[in-house]
């Protein structure tokens, strides 16, 4: 039989808070300095630095039964360095349903089928709707940037990409090759999207931000609007009020 999970180190921030949602923050002996929620269940956790720059040498002095990673947030030779010494879990969906299967296969490793059970099923029924407000309403034109210092935003083969279109959202740059692209405003308009969202993370908009692209019509005559990106971007157990809300900002806007 093999040892149980008790001494857990995440460097992934929707991971973080999964753990935590899933009754497991006492097994967390180890996060990085964006793992921020939930905000009571992480006093006193260790900080092992950045999602990009982990303190590895400090991550192996928490003997950590579990490392739990992402393939985009974290660097691929912190990744391999991890896995030589350490069980490793990496999970990097790019769908919505992926992350579902990610989330079953997170509560599996800890030990908390049960625990997942509300959160699954809240999810499940946030899809349910979405599909039938797709019925209701064709896929309204988004742009979403995650960067503005160059332009940036998401192609297809993204996470963000599928919340949006689960959302009832047309990502305008899907089709564009890099997942990450880079963009200029000018193409963008090109692009003729109806609504702008401008997310919270990873590039923090505001909105001062936000007003200042709105009255200079930027995006020529899109919608602007703020939005939390960790409903956008957070997978795991955030997706079970995160698609929700998602869902009810488009709406309103749409």
């Amino acid at each position: 039989m093999s040892r149980p999970i008790q001494r857990i180190v995440s460097l992934v921030p929707s991971t973080t808070e999964s753990v935590c949602t899933l009754e497991a923050a006492d097994r967390l002996v180890g996060c990085t300095r964006y793992c921020v929620e939930p905000v009571d269940r992480l006093r006193g956790i260790e900080r092992v630095g950045g999602t990009k720059n982990p303190d590895l040498e400090r991550i192996a002095a928490l003997t950590p039964d579990l490392v739990l990673v992402n393939g985009e947030e974290n660097r691929t030779q912190d990744i391999d360095w991890l896995r030589q010494r350490f069980a490793v879990l990496e999970q990097t969906p790019r769908t919505v349903v992926e992350a579902v299967g990610d989330l079953r296969d997170l509560a599996d490793r800890l030990g908390a089928l049960d625990e997942v059970q509300l959160a699954l099923l809240r999810i499940e029924a946030r899809l349910a709707a979405a599909e039938v407000a797709a019925l209701r309403r064709a896929p309204v034109p988004v742009f979403y940037p995650i960067w503005c210092k160059p332009w940036m935003s998401v192609n297809r083969d993204t996470f963000i990409h599928d919340v949006l279109r689960t959302i009832g959202a047309r990502n305008v740059c899907a089709e564009l090759d890099a997942r990450y692209p880079e963009v200029s405003i000018e193409s963008v308009r090109e692009l003729q999207p109806q609504i702008v969202l401008l997310p919270s993370e990873p590039w923090e908009f505001d909105a001062a931000q936000c007003a200042e692209l709105q009255s200079s019509r930027a995006f020529g005559d899109a919608r602007l609007s703020l939005c939390d990106g960790r409903d956008f971007c957070w997978h795991g157990t955030r997706m079970a009020d995160g698609i929700g809300r998602a869902m009810e900002l488009m709406a309103r806007l749409a």
